[in-house]
């Protein structure tokens, strides 16, 4: 029985009251004496029913007294349509995850789009004409005669229409991959949202060269953005702004070519797809995994209204959604969001904010698309004198009028100061003077890593200061998301939906609230179990995290209780392991002690807000009782040190790949993240490899985070390995970036001579010494001597000859800068990576 009929059953039982007329006379019938019975039995039943359960009857009276809804549809048959005025007018998917039907945002704007049932937030994937909303009266979406599905508003405009016209549709239907599909009497699909995405891929929805994923205006908005992924038409994935005014590719980092980011342009497919389990790949090789990757998860990839694309998961309980991946980092490197003129700021606070260079002035505080504007006339006459003032650490990308080396800050100016078209330039000290003029000041950002300063060419009639840092405005107005009012007032009133009999309802309501609570608090008081679970407050710490939790029978079960060990460490052991799902894993165990607390929470707490190719994949954790363990990727070939100093050792290619990729991944820690990571351990028995011998950092147990801006470096202890450890961990300097990259520069000079230089050797006068001292000391005198064949005095002899003498040269030019006793003297792990893909071919 519906459940519809089972109320309406319900009711008649209870309106069917007896009547306690002593003279009444029984209603005259033909029917026979049986049926009279029944009769009879069946009113005293009724009665009972009543009497026992008045507030029951009371609440299906109530519940009858709804206008009969019609229940969510499978299908919508050819000649029918969805109304805007019926809520439960909509289409579900046949596993209820996904929703079509009008979504309205504001007070009367409605769109036809397909949703998450169970999100929190009804989160939109598709959108019919997501810039032209209708009115929440009289707007339907049907599905016409002709074939074609169509969006009509109140006066019968039409809004949206399907290209399936003078064709044999017979139905539209909501699969459960979220794809809204017109089909023919043979099941034969004619029309599909997928190949109309809005801002959202979905798993197994194709993306092509004819595709685009466009950002929405803003939250609570569903008009066009302006940022996109696209497929250019060198076959590569890209991120795009197109504003109002200029349009700029900037992602992957357009500083480098297709190749140097690490894609293909040899692919004319121009194909990408997100699988089941959270797995990303494109034709030109760009590739990504969701940091919780595994089957029955719902997930979304999303151009978002900041610029940054972003795969998010559902959390099937809270409803709510995490970040899995995101292409950016750093935010302020999304070309756009704080306009013309208009500097990016990281702040303590996850996003960033936009600031006005000095002399100039927000044009809108509402809207940061419109960005700064200047607070005097700029003109090029001869008679307006001009100054140069400095905003250290900034810079905006593109717009170059010239681009100058190894020039004096002096000409530099010079060169701006004799183009009427200059409005700035860029200074760079990078080893050499390096200057940027600039014709338009678009895309800016502050870093404190940023190598170099803007000086901005204003009238000296303009009234600066110098501040020491910007001035910081929200980049967005609180949300107090403006109303969207679409169509005459009068559309407004919506008295026809609101239900009868409102004293009755609410009575009924409190009466059936009333016993439900009663109920509900009996339940409570014999089932509840006391106490919470000992896992809560272990948990909270890394709960922001979103990694899955284990149990440790489950790990001990996955270990064959601990059998394989493939390492140990100071801090614990590590063990292979196999999950549930046939996934290899690689199980850190750490000790009991206070030291091991605080490692295992800082390794999830630190991995938990990262993620990079060339650093170790965290699976999950598990803290239960005594019990710390982290759950890892498995590597294959293990660790650096096993085939660097062994009789197995690495080819050049293989060496000179570790370096890059090594940088890569320390580059990001220093420099991308929003929190910098120092990671306080960087040695070979901390760099695994991969079947490919692609590096992967691991071991982030002694690692740092420290907030951007924040002059703090307070160590409770010293960290690190003997050997690889900075000379300011002995003599009490700030503990800064440059601990890691005197560590990397041991490593790189380690690849290069294939021995260990962290260890202590014995001189002729029975001293002891560094062997990286005695090496650096060599290599330098070898250089500053001339000798024209250094290098091949320096590289491993092993390797017979098999090595490219000019990346090996980098190589140890860039190890001996970076184990500077002076820290400042030290590059930092950007240029590093920089030097070397230069010399990567």
């Amino acid at each position: 029985m519906q459940p519809a009929n089972q109320i309406r059953t319900g009711i008649e039982n209870c309106m069917h009251r007896p009547q306690h007329q002593q003279n009444s006379s029984p209603p005259q019938t033909s029917a026979p004496i049986k049926n009279s019975k029944q009769n009879s039995v069946s009113m005293v039943f009724r009665a009972s029913i009543f009497w026992k359960y008045p507030s029951f009857c009371i609440v299906l009276i109530f519940l009858l007294s709804f206008p009969e809804t019609s229940e969510s549809k499978k299908f919508l048959k050819r000649g029918s349509s969805l109304s805007v005025e019926d809520d439960s007018d909509v289409l579900t998917s046949p596993d209820k995850t996904f929703t079509c039907g009008f979504y309205d945002l504001g007070e009367n704007a409605y769109w036809f789009s397909i949703w998450f049932t169970n999100s929190k937030d009804r989160t939109v994937v598709w959108t019919a004409n997501r810039d032209r909303p209708v009115s929440v009266r009289g707007s339907r979406a049907s599905l016409r005669r002709n074939g074609a599905m169509v969006l009509t508003d109140v006066d019968g405009t039409v809004i949206w229409i399907t290209n399936t016209t003078d064709t044999n549709a017979n139905r539209a239907e909501l699969l459960d991959t979220g794809n809204l599909v017109l089909k023919d009497v043979n099941g034969k699909v004619l029309w599909q949202s997928f190949d109309f995405p809005t801002d959202t891929l979905l798993p197994n929805q194709p993306f092509v060269k004819s595709t685009k994923l466009i950002s929405r205006l803003e939250i609570g908005n569903f008009a066009s953005g302006y940022f996109s992924l696209y497929f250019d038409s060198d076959n590569v994935l890209k991120l795009m702004y197109d504003g109002p005014e200029i349009s700029s590719v900037y992602w992957p980092n357009p500083d480098f070519d297709p190749f140097g980011n690490g894609r293909t342009t040899f692919n004319s497919s121009r194909t990408a797809v997100l699988d089941d389990i959270g797995n990303f790949s494109s034709s030109d090789q760009f590739q990504f995994s969701a940091i919780d990757m595994g089957s029955g998860i719902k997930r979304r990839l999303t151009m978002d209204y900041d610029g940054n694309l972003r795969l998010y998961s559902l959390n099937k309980k809270t409803g709510l959604w995490m970040i899995s991946w995101q292409a950016l980092i750093g935010q302020c490197k999304a070309h756009g969001v704080c306009g013309r003129y208009g500097i990016c700021v990281y702040t303590q606070k996850p996003e960033p904010k936009c600031a006005c260079p000095l002399g100039y002035e927000v044009s809108d505080p509402g809207n940061w698309n419109k960005g700064c504007k200047p607070k005097f006339s700029r003109t090029c006459s001869s008679s307006q004198q001009v100054r140069f003032v400095k905003v250290p650490r900034v810079d905006y990308y593109g717009f170059d009028l010239n681009f100058s080396m190894s020039i004096t800050m002096e000409s530099c100016k010079k060169l701006c100061l004799d183009d009427c078209r200059c409005e700035a330039f860029s200074y760079r000290l990078t080893g050499e003077g390096r200057c940027y003029t600039k014709s338009l000041l678009y895309n800016g950002y502050n870093s404190p890593n940023f190598p170099g300063d803007i000086y901005l060419k204003l009238p000296v009639s303009v009234e600066t200061s110098e501040p020491r840092m910007l001035n910081v405005i929200n980049q967005k107005c609180p949300l107090s998301e403006s109303s969207i009012m679409f169509g005459s007032p009068s559309m407004y009133h919506t008295a026809g939906k609101r239900m009868k009999w409102t004293y009755l309802y609410w009575f009924a309501l409190a009466i059936g609230a009333f016993e439900a609570i009663f109920i509900l608090s009996g339940w409570w008081l014999l089932f509840r179990k006391q106490g919470l679970p000992s896992s809560v407050e272990d948990g909270y710490r890394a709960i922001s995290s979103q990694f899955r939790k284990f149990g440790y029978s489950e790990l001990k079960k996955a270990t064959k209780n601990f059998k394989e060990e493939l390492g140990r460490g100071a801090s614990g052991a590590v063990y292979k392991g196999v999950l549930s799902d046939e996934r290899i894993v690689a199980v850190k165990r750490l000790g009991d002690s206070n030291q091991g607390e605080e490692v295992f929470w800082a390794e999830v707490s630190t991995v938990g807000k990262i993620y990079h190719m060339n650093l170790l994949r965290m699976w999950g954790f598990c803290s239960e009782g005594r019990h710390r363990l982290v759950v890892y990727e498995y590597i294959e070939n293990k660790s650096l040190d096993k085939h660097l100093f062994s009789s197995d050792f690495l080819g050049w290619k293989e060496r000179f790949q570790v370096a890059l990729g090594t940088a890569r991944g320390l580059a990001y820690l220093h420099h991308e993240c929003l929190e910098w990571v120092i990671h306080c351990d960087v040695k070979p028995e901390n760099i695994l490899l991969d079947n490919e011998f692609e590096p992967k950092i691991a071991d982030f147990g002694l690692a740092k985070l420290s907030q951007r801006g924040s002059n703090s470096s307070q160590f409770s202890r010293i960290r690190g390995t003997k050997g690889y450890m900075a000379p300011e961990w002995a003599s009490n300097l700030p503990i800064t970036a440059k601990v890691d990259v005197y560590s990397y520069g041991v490593v790189i000079l380690e690849l290069v001579k294939g021995i260990r230089l962290s260890k202590l050797i014995v001189d002729d006068s029975e001293e002891q010494e560094a062997e990286l001292t005695r090496f650096v000391r060599e290599v330098k005198r070898k250089i500053q001597s001339g000798e024209e064949a250094w290098i091949e005095k320096v590289v491993d002899p092993r390797l017979n000859g098999k090595f490219s003498r000019n990346q090996a040269a980098t190589l140890a030019e860039i190890g001996i800068s970076c184990v500077e006793e002076d820290r400042n003297r030290r590059p930092t792990m950007d240029s590093v990576v920089q030097s070397l893909l230069q010399c990567e071919a």
